[in-house]
């Protein structure tokens, strides 16, 4: 149900969006045109869209740093003031319950940036009889820049250092004299960055960047263009790859769970469930010339041994890909399957993910 409405909600139909609804807003699931388009465009140029339909948390107060800590699986003391970090949230039997990524914007003040689960009741929760307060802000709107072109293009219109800012830090500047704070963050697995400001200048700051990024190679993004380039890079999506059945061990997620902070959401259950993961999030790459099917089952000698999360057909690649569940013995490179759904009887190979750059150099790149 759309319940929320971004302010570039006009800017977006006028470019002919065909709308869909996620996190209770509407968003741009595909725009007029090959979305192959995009996808080279964020792989290769520069690629934007509208990611404000985020859920977006204020925090702010002496309980805000705990507030955060607790939420978290990471531990947010480590965290400085213009740093971000990408966390796991569960519920308190260890699984997932959201994912969000955290900004410490100043002393005593972090943005909660979620999916579609229950952070924002959660921290509503601990802030009872703590020096916190927890703020939905739908003031907050987000464009999203992503590619390899993002950084020479934003030079064009800021002072700051943006060049020698690492991935997951932050700063306020101003970009077009309107005041923002630019994030090296992103869902692309390419370098990009994540601009935030108030509702009253993003429609004037999009319609500046789409002017004057043409000279970049810029495409406006759609949900079905940004689908392609997280499967490539191998992105887990909170809902589909995790979800409350899940724990952070079965999604490759152990890196975020710290093993020496204090208490935290699930602590207990989450560290007894290690070890007894009953999927692992794999790849696979499909004998078929288009996309395989969602939620297709996969098996081995007629045994179904997982399932389909989200697929998409790589032009690029040549090759139909998925991002797949899978039980931890069949989660091994080149493990052939058999792939069915509804209206697709295919085989499938195993294979790992990021299926592009699997060290990650092109979103860590100096």
């Amino acid at each position: 149900m759309v319940t929320r409405t971004s302010a570039l909600d006009a800017t977006v139909r006028a470019l002919g969006a065909e709308m869909g609804e996620w996190n209770n807003m509407a968003v741009a699931f595909s725009f007029p045109n090959d979305p192959h388009l995009e996808h080279n465009a964020i792989r290769e140029n520069l690629g934007m869209w509208d990611t404000s339909a985020l859920t977006k948390i204020q925090l702010r107060g002496p309980d805000a740093l705990a507030a955060a800590d607790y939420l978290v699986t990471r531990d947010m003391t480590r965290i400085k003031v213009g740093q971000s970090a990408y966390c796991p949230i569960l519920k308190d039997d260890g699984h997932f319950c959201d994912d969000a990524i955290i900004f410490h914007v100043a002393e005593d003040h972090f943005l909660v940036a979620s999916a579609i689960g229950p952070s924002y009741q959660l921290l509503q929760d601990y802030a009872h009889n703590r020096d916190l307060s927890v703020e939905l802000d739908e003031n907050v709107h987000i464009i999203t820049l992503q590619g390899p072109n993002s950084i020479d293009f934003l030079e064009t219109l800021s002072n700051a250092d943006l060049r020698s800012l690492p991935f997951c830090h932050q700063l306020h500047t101003t970009l077009g004299g309107r005041k923002m704070m630019v994030s090296r963050t992103g869902y692309s697995g390419e370098r990009g960055y994540e601009l935030f400001m108030g509702a009253d200048v993003v429609v004037e700051v999009w319609q500046e960047l789409m002017q004057l990024g043409q000279a970049f190679g810029l495409r406006p993004i759609s949900f079905g263009g940004l689908e392609m380039v997280h499967i490539e890079s191998g992105l887990m999506a909170y809902g589909a790859e995790a979800t409350e059945q899940n724990t952070p061990w079965e999604v490759d997620m152990g890196w975020a769970v710290s093993r020496d902070k204090g208490d935290f959401r699930g602590k207990q259950a989450v560290f007894e469930l290690e070890g007894k993961e009953k999927v692992k999030f794999f790849g696979i790459v499909a004998d078929h010339d288009d996309v395989v099917e969602h939620g297709a089952k996969l098996s081995i000698n007629g045994q179904i041994v997982g399932h389909v999360t989200t697929p998409a057909y790589s032009r690029r690649l040549g090759k139909s890909l998925a991002l797949v569940h899978l039980v931890p013995s069949a989660a091994i490179e080149g493990t052939v399957l058999e792939l069915k759904g509804p209206g697709i009887q295919c085989r499938a190979t195993a294979a790992p993910i990021p299926f592009v750059d699997p060290k990650r150099e092109r979103l860590h790149a100096i």
